[in-house]
């Protein structure tokens, strides 16, 4: 087992570091800060297009998975950026495929959305 903080106090400074991340990411991530701006127009709307827990939580979760994935790849961007600035295929397709996972995060929130919409107006 490695030395540090356990119990609540460990807890207590995951949160911060968490805290720190989500500072990060919305000082340095245009697509971040723009993605969580839609996350809290879309989660009321979530809450009341949502006929039950289940709709809701599709709603509401594949609102917050686009954040866990844009939060993924911007850490993968900073290491590549932090490994230096000159071009190497693999930097590139790091970078290429975690833009794609954002990708795809956001066509599952277009699928679930469009779904249940598409029930409500039929």
């Amino acid at each position: 087992m490695k030395p540090g903080a356990t119990g609540w106090i460990r807890v207590v400074h995951a949160a911060g570091y968490s805290m720190l991340g989500f500072r990060a990411a919305w000082q340095h991530e245009a697509a971040f800060r723009q993605e969580s701006m839609l996350t809290l127009l879309m989660f009321p709307l979530g809450l009341w297009l949502g006929e039950n827990a289940v709709e809701r939580g599709l709603l509401l979760g594949s609102l917050l998975l686009v954040l866990v994935v844009e939060l993924l790849n911007s850490s993968v961007e900073a290491v590549v950026d932090r490994i230096g600035p000159e071009r190497h295929p693999l930097s590139g397709r790091a970078k290429d495929l975690g833009s794609a996972a954002v990708f795809v995060s956001l066509l599952l929130v277009g699928v679930v959305w469009g779904l249940i919409l598409l029930e409500r107006l039929t």
